[in-house]
């Protein structure tokens, strides 16, 4: 008989040991070679462990157990392949036999999802999870009565009334659940993050009118000619690579008792993944243009929704953009990610009156949030930074020039 053992993989330097978060097959199932088997969590990511050959498969561990890097975690028995490959063989030449044509074409009718009775998208379907709500309670509004993740969330902010929340109140008991690796080391970096550095935060506030019109006017022809969606991301990080050239303390990081000043921007974008915060990164975003920006947001956070995130797409980074606004959130102080020293917190747009040449107008506006190192950035530097953001995304041609006005360009000022 012919076994091999799988073992668990390093997912990276430092770390010693994983939690078997999910099985994805059972004992004794047959497995194609490369074919995923578990998923594993570490400190850092949620990685997956592939087949290396073909054949039936013995767990030697169980979901939720702690293992350590090297561990032999399964055996896959190689042996039974061969035989496996001729009874799915003999399978598909059977059953169309002996199988009715009515009762088979039933079947496949029922196999079939109905989005017609309230069944939720996926990224519906994973909030609905998330949150332990009844799916019943939600009113669709999508096609054919498909729940829509906006649904889910006007559901969530209306909230739900006392017969829809069977497992909260009238009982003294308390649950507990096993902290995730990825969960103990964030809560270790916040921590650090607080006592080790002299953080603060600077705040200033962002007219959106002009983003708002440009996406109006373009946004069609945007994701016909790039395949992506134009959102307020892509504006933002574009912005925040112009005024990193500009402060380049704020693109810098200590490193011992040296400053190292990075020639690139590298942008960090929190995303929230089903284990927990994530914050993959984009490499020298100050060379790529809105489209670049907007597919590679898009790459990442499809990887992140679907587990894939790996090491290599979150080390580095020097420097970090986070959305609370996809939350509701309309103002907070987000905690820098280290080594970097400075962080921008985007949030909610509020239509809101301002005073704009004498006159009270309405517009959409924005709070935005630059969390930053005291040690390595000074004040003037850190206000001046988050200016000059404001300034361009208030002006997006500004962001073609450096951060200056194109008449002052002209005029050599």
């Amino acid at each position: 008989m012919a076994t091999i053992q799988m073992k668990v993989p390093s997912p990276g330097e430092s770390i010693t040991e994983v939690v078997i978060a999910r099985w994805l097959k059972k004992d004794g199932d047959y497995v194609e070679k490369d074919e995923e088997l578990a998923e594993i969590d570490s400190d850092k990511a949620t990685l997956t462990i592939n087949a290396e050959e073909a054949g039936a498969i013995t767990l030697l561990a169980a979901e939720g157990d702690t293992v350590k890097v090297g561990q032999i975690i399964c055996s896959i028995d190689t042996a039974v392949k061969v035989q496996s490959s001729k009874t799915e063989s003999a399978k598909v030449k059977v059953e169309p036999i002996l199988a009715p044509k009515k009762e088979t074409a039933k079947e496949t009718v029922k196999a079939e999802p109905s989005y017609a009775n309230g069944t939720p998208s996926p990224a519906a379907k994973k909030m609905i999870a998330e949150n332990k709500i009844d799916a019943k309670k939600i009113n669709s509004t999508g096609k054919d009565g498909r729940i829509t993740k906006a649904d889910v969330v006007n559901a969530m902010a209306a909230g739900f009334d006392s017969s829809s929340a069977a497992t909260w109140g009238g009982s003294r008991d308390a649950e507990r659940s096993k902290m995730s690796p990825l969960r103990k080391k964030l809560a270790q970096r916040l921590v650090t993050v607080k006592n080790e550095t002299a953080m603060l935060t600077t705040f200033n506030e962002v007219d959106m009118s002009a983003i708002y019109a440009l996406r109006a006017k373009y946004k069609d022809k945007f994701k016909e000619v790039h395949g992506a969606n134009l959102g307020f991301m892509s504006f933002f990080t574009k912005a925040v690579t112009e005024a990193l050239h500009l402060f380049p303390a704020v693109n810098a990081m200590i490193d011992g008792d040296e400053i190292v000043y990075h020639k690139y921007a590298d942008i960090g974008i929190a995303v929230s993944a089903p284990k927990g915060l994530v914050v993959p990164v984009i490499r020298n975003a100050e060379q790529m243009g809105l489209a670049q920006i907007e597919t590679a947001i898009k790459n990442l956070a499809l990887k992140a929704r679907d587990n894939k995130i790996t090491l290599e797409d979150m080390s580095g980074g020097t420097f970090t953009i986070t959305n609370g606004g996809v939350f509701g959130s309309m103002m907070s102080t987000p905690i820098i990610n280290p080594p970097q020293s400075a962080i921008l917190g985007m949030h909610n747009v509020i239509e809101r009156p301002i005073a704009v040449n004498g006159q009270v107008v309405i517009r959409p506006m924005m709070y935005v949030a630059l969390s930053y190192d005291h040690r390595i950035i000074d004040g003037r530097e850190s206000v001046g930074f988050l200016v000059k953001v404001k300034e361009m995304l208030e002006n997006p041609v500004k962001m073609l020039f450096g951060g200056k006005d194109p008449n002052e360009i002209i005029l050599g000022l």
